[in-house]
């Protein structure tokens, strides 16, 4: 599967900026700042991708900003990124929107994972090296299971294949959430907590057995598709190797996705932990409720940019949330970010300004130290604001804010 074009990047040091420090990301596992040196001076990210049924809304847009800007901190402080993301285009709530729209379900994932690369190119986030899909994957997830099975990780229910939280010894250590808490989020997000015959409630679907007018594939496994988090697990192992820098997505999928697949991965490989740092990106809300496709009150970039609206400005909104709290969208946030945008341009078209130097170690150090992207929008904002004599100042700011924060 393909991706998207990438954006250019200016070289800041070669704009006579020198280098960032590698980012110090927040991990929620331990709770504190991680710094992402890599091995070897490569830092490998996975990111969880969208289940193309109803694509962009701006909490997708949010979530792949994120990893964008840790990708662009990197590539600041000297790094290579190694970036893995998923579209996980075999699920339930795909193959349900096609039968209630009547589409064929193949059609409908091409036609939206075809949208969501549009608004990805359109808001200048990186691309990922490899952009898997889940259905392109089935031959490394079932070699995953089967080494759950031969670890003894894995049992049966009617043909039906589970994975055993029993024999992952650090399962809990990514969310650090009760057992109750896991229950009832496993049983609101795609779980099956109560199906008869599990040995632990919590347990996951690895392989679903087929099912009636329902696509499926054959497999030492038996004939039927995999199941959501170990198709992430296997896709990680497969480009990334068996510990990784970076496993990311928003904050919903901290448990059950991350949780279980990070066990998976840690049970088939005998290597823990999976990731040394576990990013989150909050929730965007609007109108009082979770932007979510089951409520219906979805703002779609694709809207957003039909009705004119620069993606520079979406790009600008977005940064101005913290990125690690649950936040509101509201419909003035285009207008604010819109005159951000306009000042901006005016500030890097100005014949003098303030010295770049002080103002781009101000950004680097707001954004490298907890991906401060609020912060780092008012350091430009007030050297925009500011009067100075260095005539080369404007276009290093600018190289700075296209490099660091993506905004040209």
């Amino acid at each position: 599967m393909h991706s998207w074009s990438a954006a250019d990047v200016p070289e800041l040091q070669a704009a006579g900026l020198g280098r960032g420090r590698p980012p110090r990301v927040p991990d929620t596992a331990s709770g504190d700042l991680v710094e992402l040196c890599g091995v070897d001076g490569v830092v490998t990210m996975y990111v969880c991708g969208i289940t193309p049924y109803d694509a962009t809304h701006l909490g997708h847009a949010a979530t792949y900003l994120l990893f964008d800007t840790i990708q662009r901190l990197c590539r600041d402080a000297g790094l290579r990124v190694r970036y893995v993301q998923n579209v996980t285009d075999i699920d339930d709530p795909l193959l349900e929107r096609a039968v209630a729209t009547g589409q064929d379900w193949m059609a409908l994932a091409e036609r939206e994972t075809q949208l969501f690369r549009e608004d990805m190119a359109a808001l200048r986030i990186l691309p990922p090296d490899h952009y898997i899909g889940a259905v392109e994957a089935i031959p490394d997830i079932v070699a995953t299971v089967e080494r759950l099975r031969e670890r003894g990780a894995a049992y049966e229910i009617d043909g039906d294949v589970y994975f055993s939280v029993a024999a992952a010894p650090h399962f809990g250590e990514v969310g650090h959430y009760s057992l109750d808490e896991m229950v009832q989020l496993s049983g609101e997000r795609g779980g099956d907590p109560d199906r008869a015959g599990k040995k632990d409630p919590l347990d996951p679907l690895l392989w679903q057995s087929a099912r009636p007018d329902e696509p499926a594939w054959e497999s030492s496994l038996g004939h039927g598709r995999p199941g959501w988090h170990v198709e992430c697990a296997a896709i990680a192992l497969r480009y990334l190797g068996t510990t990784i820098d970076v496993n990311g997505g928003g904050n919903d999928l901290v448990f059950p996705h991350h949780e279980l697949g990070a066990a998976e991965a840690a049970v088939a490989t005998g290597s823990w932990p999976f990731a040394r740092a576990y990013v989150h990106q909050g929730m965007v809300g609007y109108q009082g409720e979770k932007m979510s496709k089951s409520r219906g009150n979805l703002v779609f970039v694709s809207r957003l940019r039909a009705d004119g609206v620069d993606p520079m400005t979406i790009r600008l909104a977005l940064l101005a949330h913290e990125q690690g709290s649950n936040w509101e969208w509201y419909d003035d946030e285009i207008d604010l970010a819109d005159r951000r945008l306009q000042r901006w341009r005016q500030a890097f078209a100005r014949d003098t300004a303030p010295p770049a130097q002080p103002t781009v170690d101000r950004l680097r150090a707001e954004l490298g130290d907890g991906l401060r992207t609020p912060a780092a929008l008012d350091v430009v904002n007030a050297w925009a604001d500011a009067d100075g004599d260095d005539k080369g100042a404007p276009a290093q700011v600018a190289a700075a804010v296209d490099a660091l924060l993506g905004i040209l």
